[in-house]
């Protein structure tokens, strides 16, 4: 829906608060940090979201993702480019930060993110509408599949059990038995008593489970209960990137494994980071082939379109990036067809 169409809600008297729909975030806190790998290591900030419903769940976001949301609203609704009545003061957005340590400015990031969100959610309701803001907090399916790995400001809140498992056999489901009793200190924490037969519904971290008995559902310590049938291995999407190193006379093929989308175009910066992290000991120069099979160095961020469509393979593999990437020692100019000129256009 556009601006316009927001609009039309807000002057069809939807403005009010209790008309909103049940699914409208209106609350959302940081539960922690989590370090991520793509074309460089970044950061996903682990979100608590609790809509007007009172239903609470949890969504994953960077930094990129809550700039490119604050730019989406501004446009549409700032002081500068918003569109009378629908003029609102938006609360800042923590600047980027260029230079650092990534895991201590996600860190120091969290109280002010915090405090945008608050903000933000309390703008009037025609913001709420929003449908980029209502996207940003919606839970997606990539969202609902993974685990939290730690959950140090927050502990999660347990799922309702759904009342089709029976489609799946009691031997097939994860389940561990209890070594000792348990009693919870909190709501969300499951009691159980020795002997108890838990089934398994997620790792919450590498500490504590979620599980349910007869009797409900909750969290509680793995070290008071033996696995009998473990939870599946986590597993988040991973696309491959084909890399090959030209070390003299040997090509090397190395494919390494990305949490990215495969249409992603990487910055210079990013991808001679991931390689200099693959080859940590050679001073190494970034290539792709032309039409003809001779290697052409990338030397900055200007060359990665031309890497992007000039340098994709001729058979396609799935979930590979379309492209192909040339390692070479910095000062092995051998590998070229040497007209220098032509290796640095």
């Amino acid at each position: 829906m556009n601006k316009l169409g927001h609009m039309l809600i807000a002057c069809c008297s939807c403005s009010d608060f209790e008309q909103l729909a049940e699914d409208v975030a209106v609350s959302a806190h940081i539960a922690d940090v989590e370090e991520r790998s793509g074309f460089s290591v970044y950061y996903t900030f682990v979100i608590e979201v609790k809509t007007k419903g009172a239903s609470k769940y949890f969504i994953y976001r960077r930094y990129s993702q809550f700039f490119t949301l604050h730019a989406k609203l501004e446009d549409n609704y700032g002081p500068e480019k918003g569109m009378a009545p629908f003029i609102c003061t938006l609360p800042p957005l923590p600047a980027k930060i260029y230079v650092g340590n990534k895991k201590e400015i996600a860190e120091n990031r969290i109280p002010l993110l915090n405090a945008y969100m608050k903000a933000l959610l309390n703008s009037p309701v025609w913001i709420l509408l929003d449908e980029d803001l209502r996207l940003f907090f919606y839970q997606t399916a990539d969202d609902s599949q993974r685990i939290p790995r730690a959950l140090r400001r927050l502990r999660p809140q347990t799922r309702k059990i759904k009342k089709n498992s029976h489609h799946i056999s009691d031997m097939e489901r994860p389940r561990a038995e209890a070594l000792f009793d348990f009693k919870g200190n909190a709501d969300q924490e499951l009691n159980f008593k020795c002997g108890d037969l838990i089934y398994l519904l997620s790792r919450v971290n590498q500490n504590w489970l979620e599980g349910s008995t007869a009797d409900g559902a909750g969290i509680f310590p793995q070290s008071f209960v033996r696995i009998i049938k473990d939870l599946p291995e986590e597993k988040f999407p991973v696309s491959w990137l084909r890399c090959y190193f030209h070390d003299y006379d040997v090509c090397l093929i190395r494919d390494i494994p990305l949490e990215e989308d495969v249409k992603k175009r990487p910055s210079y910066n990013e991808l001679i980071e991931l390689m200099r992290n693959q080859f940590p000991d050679i001073d190494l120069a970034l290539n792709m082939k032309d039409s003809d099979g001779d290697l052409i160095r990338l030397v900055d961020n200007s060359d990665m379109e031309l890497l992007v469509t000039k340098g994709k393979r001729k058979s396609q593999l799935e979930k590979f990036f379309p492209w192909e990437l040339h390692i070479t020692r910095f000062d092995d100019l051998d590998v070229y067809d040497l007209d220098v000129h032509k290796n640095v256009e």
